[in-house]
């Protein structure tokens, strides 16, 4: 018999098919410690866990027996995954389990910011009967949702039934895939400057933080309201609440916040032109439910050595591939994470083409990591080794995979490429050289050598006499060093790209003053973890 313990609180519905198994038997024993686990894990193949259970490398070197360890919910920072990565335990998560339960309670607060309804409450129960909260009607207003993924969709699908008309953003969002969902495709600007509702449903990552600061709310129209269920962060609280002193915000619903919990002094706490909850998005008995059984199901698969979904960390390979593999995984993911942030274009297609001697072994897991880094700048931490393929595929990305013996000079090339709707595309090629470690040897047609760490400076220029020196001397005024650079042009006076190697992020206004240089086309900012 198989034996599964749920060391936190579960329901029995949640858990119902490991409980109805024949061959399975389940054992619940909750709020232990980490010691107390230790002493009894290792009769168990199995761990169910919420978030109150810290799955620590003791206790799996203790789990002799354990095969899979289960979230039932989306986060898994209470499981060491580095450590379940060695020791060959898989684990799961239930990333679509709340999905419909986040929506709902997005679309809730939009109908309560637009009706004013908990400030009505409020005065109510009070005993003041107040007839002058004057709302507005959703029908003929335009919605902007920035995020289309699995949430954001299912908020425009309800929307439109309301009659509001829909701006959606997502950087991997196409027209074909906006015209099947009936909405619009728009620019983040565009919604800021057209929306008379946002509702934000975007990871928290370097690019999104901040993504509505002071910039976007002096370009929003006056009294337009804003929804926030999805990461504290990804609006600048301090801007929202001097847009709404000035009348450009009419009203906000917030059920994130940048710190949680908010400080007891936290002006959204005592601001009544704002609703506030404490981050109750996936708190429904169904979602809680939902979660429990999608983590039953995968993990009564992986038991039973069946085909399974929403592994967390990286899964088996065969010791002789992952020996050719590992020394190119951080070197892919480089590679993928660059050539995502040279592109501002909706993707299409990612073509991955391996040549040399990776055209002759397995390099699917390989392709995981530099799928991880081309979508790890719009998902940051959502994403990973083992659901960046599926990501691609719900986001209508096509990944495509090409093998070569010719190798152009290299023992071992990477080549990827990131295909848009629009038929421009972004390429990187990388390799490892003895000696000198990952090296990034093409950009786009131009051949380059660089080493893809730290911060570096994309330019992209038309080849004149003096723009290197204009480049070096506004950044040297500016404080900014460089540590080295690279030149390449194809044909003398036309495109040419100049990369730089800083020792710190260039500043956002120094970017700024590189583009009024003469010649300009592009500067870029572009940073390695």
């Amino acid at each position: 018999m198989l034996k599964v313990l749920v060391s936190d609180p579960i329901s029995d519905l949640g858990i119902q098919q490991l409980m109805d198994a024949e061959d399975v038997v389940v054992e619940k024993k909750t709020g232990l410690s980490e010691d107390e686990l230790v002493q009894i894990i290792a009769e168990y193949d199995a761990l169910l866990v919420r978030s109150q259970t810290k799955v620590t490398e003791k206790i799996m070197e203790a789990g002799k027996n354990l095969k899979v360890i289960g979230r039932a919910g989306v986060g898994v920072d209470n499981i060491n995954l580095e450590a379940a990565t060695k020791r060959g335990i898989i684990v799961i998560n239930a990333p679509d389990g709340n999905t419909i339960t986040t929506c709902e309670h997005a679309f809730a607060m939009m109908m309560a910011l637009a009706r004013h309804i908990p400030q009505a409450y409020a005065k109510t129960i009070q005993g003041t009967w107040d007839r002058k909260f004057l709302g507005v009607e959703l029908r003929n207003k335009t919605l902007g949702v920035l995020g289309m993924g699995r949430i954001g969709s299912e908020v425009a699908k309800r929307a439109k039934a309301f009659g509001m008309d829909i701006l959606g953003y997502d950087p991997f969002l196409t027209e074909e895939r906006a015209d099947k969902l009936g909405i619009t495709l728009a620019t983040v600007d565009q919604i800021v400057r057209n929306a008379d509702f946002i509702t934000v449903h975007t990871p928290l990552t370097p690019e999104t933080k901040h993504m509505i600061s002071t910039k976007q709310f002096e370009v929003m129209k006056k009294g337009m309201r804003i929804i926030n269920c999805a990461r504290g962060g990804v609006i600048d609280e301090a801007a929202m609440l001097v847009a709404l002193e000035q009348g450009i915000v009419e009203g906000a619903a917030f059920d994130v916040f940048e710190q949680e919990p908010p400080a007891a002094d936290h002006p959204f706490l005592h601001n009544p032109k704002i609703i506030v909850t404490p981050h109750l998005g996936a708190s429904t008995i169904e979602a809680q439910e939902n979660v429990a059984i999608d983590v039953s199901e995968q993990v009564l698969h992986i038991l039973r050595n069946e085909p399974f979904k929403n592994a967390v960390n990286m899964p088996p390979v065969a010791p002789s591939v992952m020996n050719k593999l590992q020394p190119y995984f951080v070197l892919g993911e480089q590679i993928g994470t660059l050539v995502a942030q040279l592109n501002n274009q909706a993707v299409q297609e990612i073509h991955v083409e391996y040549a040399g001697d990776l055209s002759e072994v397995d390099t699917q897991p390989l392709t995981r990591y530099i799928i991880k880094g081309a979508l790890s700048r719009h998902f940051g931490s959502d994403v990973n080794i083992v659901n960046s393929m599926h990501l691609a595929k719900v986001r209508d990305v096509n990944i495509v995979v090409s093998k070569t013996a010719a190798t152009k000079g290299f023992t071992n090339l990477i080549s990827v490429t990131l295909k848009a709707g629009d038929g421009s595309d972004r390429r990187i090629a990388g390799t490892l050289l003895n000696g000198y470690g990952a090296r990034i040897v093409q950009i786009d047609k131009f051949p380059v050598d660089i080493a893809p760490e730290g911060n570096l400076l994309f330019i992209s220029h038309n080849d004149k006499p003096g723009i290197i020196g204009n480049v070096g001397t506004l950044l040297g005024n500016n404080d900014v060093n460089i540590a080295s650079m690279q030149v390449g042009r194809k044909i003398v006076g036309g495109e040419a790209i100049m990369v730089l190697t800083v020792d710190k992020a260039v500043p956002k206004e120094v970017l700024e003053d590189l583009l009024k240089q003469p010649e300009m086309n592009k500067a870029q900012q572009i940073a390695f973890s």
